[in-house]
C-alpha cells in the first residue's frame, strides 16, 4: 500500500463516517414538541409527520451511501480500473476519445447503480408522505434529458480539458481554467432560456394583483425585472420553491405554481424580495468568483499530481494517462473538497441571512417573509431542530428557527 492508497482510502472512509455521524446526531436531536412560536403552522400531527419524514429520509440515505462505498472499494480491490483502462486502450482511439469512453463508462455505471435508490426515494418515500407528483414517464424523461445534456455539454468540456492537457504542456492547467470559466459564464446566460425549459414549463406570470404587486416592488428597489415566470413544479412534487437565475436581460425570477397556490400575495412579494436580495447583495457574482478561483486551484493541483506514478500505482495502473489521472485525482482531492464544501455552505448560509435582511429592510417588516418561510417549511415537513453538526455539513440555508429569529 503506497501513500496515495492510504490517503484515498482514508478520505473515502472519513467522508462516509462524518456523514453517518451527522445522520445519527441529527436523529437524536429530534424533539418531541415543536419550538415555541411554530405550533400554529406545525400542529401535533404535522410535527409528528415531519419527524417521521426526517427519519425515513435519513435512514434510507445510509443505504445508498454504504452501497456506493462498498462498490467503489470492491471495484478498486479487484482491479476494476486496470481492467477498464486496458479494455478502453484496446480500441486505440487516441487519448481524448479514450478518456471520454473511460470516464463516460464510470459515470453511466454510477448513474445506473444509483437508479433504484432514486426510484425508491421518489416513488416510495416521497409518495408515502404525499409529495410525489412525478410519473414514471416524467422520471425516465428527466433521466434521459440529463444524460443527453451531460454527454453534450459535459462531454464537450471534458474533451477540451483532455486535449489541453495532452497538447499544451505546463500551461495546460491555465488553458483548462480559462475554458472552464468561459463555459460556466456562458451556461449562466443560456441555461434560463435553453436548458431549464427542457425540464419545466416557464409561463409569464399573468396580469393581476400578484404581478402588479411584484412589479411595483421591483420598481421601488430599482431592479429591472424583465422576466417573472411561473414554473410547473407541481408536475413533480407538491413542495414549493422560488429562485433567481440569469444575468443582464435574461434575469428571471421563477415562482413555483405550488408556491403561488399556498401563499398570500404579500408573502409572495416577500419571497421575491428575498430572491432579488441575492442579486442586490452581489451573491451571484461572489459565488461565481469563488467557483472560478476554486477551479483554478483544482486544475493547478491536477497538473502536478497527474504526473505522479504513485497515484496510478495505487489503482494498479502501470500506464499513466490524463483521463485516469482525472478520476484518481478527484478521489485524492476529496478531503480538500470536503473542507471547501464546509466553507461554501457557511458562505451560503450567510448569504441567506443577508437576503432575508434585504427583504425585511425594503418591505419594512420581517413578518411577511417569516410567515412565508414557516408555511414553506410546514408544507415540506422540514426538520425544525437539526443538529448543528448536520447543519455544518449539509445545510446551504440556515435552520428555519434561526432565520425567523433573525427576521424579528
Amino acid at each position: 500500500m503506497n501513500v496515495y492508497t492510504a490517503l484515498i482510502l482514508a478520505a473515502l472512509l472519513l467522508d462516509y463516517l462524518l456523514n453517518a455521524l451527522a445522520d445519527v446526531l441529527n436523529l437524536r436531536a429530534l424533539q418531541p414538541q415543536a419550538p415555541a412560536g411554530f405550533d400554529k403552522v406545525y400542529d401535533a400531527e404535522r410535527y409528528r409527520k415531519s419527524q417521521e419524514y426526517t427519519r425515513a429520509r435519513t435512514q434510507f440515505g445510509l443505504i445508498p451511501a454504504t452501497f456506493n462505498l462498498l462498490v467503489m472499494l470492491v471495484f478498486w480491490a479487484q482491479g476494476g480500473f486496470l481492467w477498464l483502462d486496458g479494455w478502453v486502450r484496446g480500441f486505440e482511439c487516441g487519448p481524448v476519445v479514450s478518456g471520454l469512453i473511460f470516464i463516460g463508462i464510470l459515470a453511466v455505471a454510477r448513474t445506473l447503480l444509483n437508479l433504484p435508490f432514486s426510484w425508491y426515494s421518489t416513488f416510495v418515500i416521497e409518495e408515502r408522505f404525499g409529495f410525489n407528483k412525478t410519473t414514471p414517464k416524467t422520471f425516465i424523461a428527466d433521466l434521459l434529458k440529463g444524460l443527453f445534456l451531460t454527454v453534450l455539454l459535459g462531454g464537450a468540456l471534458l474533451a477540451a480539458i483532455l486535449w489541453f492537457f495532452e497538447t499544451t504542456g505546463g500551461a495546460a492547467w491555465i488553458w483548462c481554467w480559462a475554458i472552464t470559466t468561459l463555459f460556466t459564464i456562458v451556461l449562466q446566460f443560456v441555461a434560463p432560456t435553453w436548458i431549464m425549459p427542457l425540464f419545466n414549463k416557464f409561463k409569464p406570470l399573468e396580469e393581476g394583483e400578484l404581478r402588479e404587486s411584484v412589479m411595483a416592488y421591483s420598481k421601488k428597489v430599482a431592479f429591472p425585472l424583465e422576466g417573472l415566470f411561473v414554473i410547473d413544479g407541481s408536475r413533480r412534487s407538491t413542495k414549493a420553491n422560488a429562485f433567481f437565475t440569469g444575468f443582464g436581460k435574461r434575469k428571471r425570477v421563477a415562482l413555483y405554481d405550488t408556491l403561488i397556490e399556498k401563499h398570500r400575495t404579500e408573502e409572495l412579494v416577500a419571497i421575491v424580495a428575498h430572491e432579488i436580495g441575492h442579486y442586490k447583495c452581489g451573491h451571484i457574482i461572489k459565488g461565481m468568483v469563488l467557483g472560478v478561483l476554486q477551479a483554478g486551484v483544482v486544475f493547478f493541483l491536477l497538473s502536478i499530481f497527474v504526473k505522479h506514478e504513485g497515484l496510478f500505482e495505487a489503482f494498479g495502473l502501470k500506464q499513466m494517462s490524463v483521463y485516469a489521472g482525472l478520476v484518481f485525482f478527484g478521489l485524492l482531492y476529496s478531503p480538500i473538497d470536503l473542507i471547501i464544501s464546509f466553507l461554501m455552505q457557511a458562505f451560503s448560509r450567510k448569504n441567506e441571512f443577508e437576503a432575508d435582511a434585504y427583504a425585511k429592510e425594503t418591505i419594512g417588516s420581517g413578518e411577511l417573509l417569516a410567515s412565508a418561510l414557516k408555511g414553506l417549511s410546514a408544507d415540506s415537513l422540514s426538520n425544525l431542530t437539526p443538529h448543528p453538526f448536520y447543519v455544518f455539513l449539509h445545510y446551504s440555508h440556515p435552520p428555519l428557527v434561526q432565520r425567523v429569529e433573525a427576521l424579528k
